[in-house]
């Protein structure tokens, strides 16, 4: 049987459920608005599917709602939550922690949270990328990222069915990737997914845990649903605000972080109490300007201006270091902050890029555009403001238009 509800209520009760502190009535497994619904699959089965009796209670949880594990168990499981919820809140506290970083330790602490609910060896955090198709892990246990394409793998499944899944029989299950198995030497012999979603119900990312530890080492599709609901819950908070967040530091045109995520990116790496003594060089700024760019809109018209504009960012992209980091400043200006890299290293960034630019072509309606940049660079100082280092670079983008366009300054 799978049961289906939805609405708060329903996740509000299982997160109760969750901590181990049940009701008299049995409490239905979450709804769509955070686990999805739909009919159960062999061997992946849906929440609650599996070990419901002819009542619907699940088969570990007596008729009168009382969990038949111990008090003691219950007492540690709480002692586990509100001790990485101390751990979320005194990273929250933290001051020399910024927004970027802080939600980096709270999808870590998260995933612990989830791995401990429901005592299981593994967990990971995963995320939706619609633009590039791909699912990817935010955190995982003794992993690095992970990138999988749309749709595959377990998580994949998860998302496009848009329901909760377990499979105690993963290497009998088509959708299950062993690769990292392969390459690890580690053995999985249990999974449950849970997709999570936004306020608006859109899927946004995914738990996994892997691996049960205690009893027969199988989940229980409906007692370790309920309890990761509780992480999931928090989790589905957390990450729809750190889209949010990435959309309102990122330029909707040309896809790269904008002047907002310029300034959050300057004072995480710069501001006052960053610590920089292991830095081996100090970081460089170039500013650009694409030549002549009114010309393009009044010849071609202001679409084939916006294509322009994707093209020279996407150039921008492809020719800098993946360390680098491309802004679009406004207009047609752009800004590149490079890492650890003198003045001459920054001049050869920006030389190579402009090589680049002037050597391809954009292409828009069958029409071929050509453009040049002018770039104007500097060491970052980090005693001046981000608008002061911005004002030096600027000059220098100057002396490039006098001088000639096309062409890059690091002097004056």
């Amino acid at each position: 049987m799978t049961t289906e509800n939805s609405g708060n209520q329903a996740n509000e009760s299982n997160i109760k459920d969750g901590l181990g502190l049940l009701g008299s009535a049995p409490v239905p497994v979450p709804g769509a608005s955070l686990l999805g619904t739909g009919p159960a699959q062999k061997p992946s089965e849906v929440c609650g599917s599996s070990q419901d009796n002819a009542s619907g209670v699940p088969g570990d949880i007596s008729a009168d709602g009382a969990d038949d594990a111990s008090l003691s168990e219950d007492e540690a499981l709480l002692d586990n939550i509100f001790s990485i919820t101390n751990e979320l809140y005194a990273q929250m506290r933290d001051p020399s922690t910024g927004v970027e970083e802080d939600h980096m330790s709270i999808f870590r602490l998260l995933t612990d949270l989830g791995r401990r609910l429901v005592n299981a060896d593994r967990a990971s955090l995963w995320r939706v990328d619609n633009e590039a198709h791909t699912i990817w892990t935010l955190s995982a246990t003794d992993e690095g990222r992970i990138v999988i394409p749309e749709g595959s793998g377990m998580v994949g499944k998860a998302l496009a069915e848009g329901k909760t899944l377990v499979t105690n029989d993963p290497y009998h299950d088509p959708f299950f990737n062993a690769d990292v198995d392969k390459s690890t030497g580690y053995v999985t012999k249990s999974i449950l997914v849970m997709p999570v979603t936004n306020s608006r119900g859109e899927y946004i990312g995914a738990y996994q845990v892997i691996n049960k530890l205690d009893g027969d080492g199988k989940f229980n599709s409906r007692r370790d649903c309920k309890r990761l609901s509780l992480a999931a819950f928090i989790c589905s908070l957390t990450l729809e605000s750190e889209l949010f967040l990435a959309d309102a530091e990122s330029d909707r045109l040309t896809k790269v972080r904008n002047r907002v995520g310029f300034y959050h990116d300057f004072n995480m790496r710069y501001g006052t109490g960053v610590d920089r003594r292991n830095d081996a060089k100090p970081g460089s700024m170039i500013m650009c300007d694409i030549d002549h760019f009114k010309l393009v809109n009044d010849t071609y018209g202001h679409n084939a201006g916006d294509a322009v504009l994707r093209h020279v960012s996407r150039m921008l992209v492809e020719t800098s270091r993946k360390t680098d980091t491309v802004y679009r400043w406004g207009g047609e200006e752009f800004v590149v902050l490079l890492d650890e890299t003198d003045i001459f290293g920054a001049a050869r960034a920006a030389e190579k890029i402009r090589a680049a630019i002037e050597e391809s072509t954009c292409i828009f309606e069958g029409t071929a555009i050509q453009v040049t940049v002018s770039f104007g660079c500097c060491v970052v100082n980090p005693n001046m403001t981000a608008e002061e280092n911005i004002a030096v670079a600027d000059k220098r983008l100057y002396n490039a238009k006098e001088s000639g366009r096309n062409r890059v300054v690091m002097e004056g």
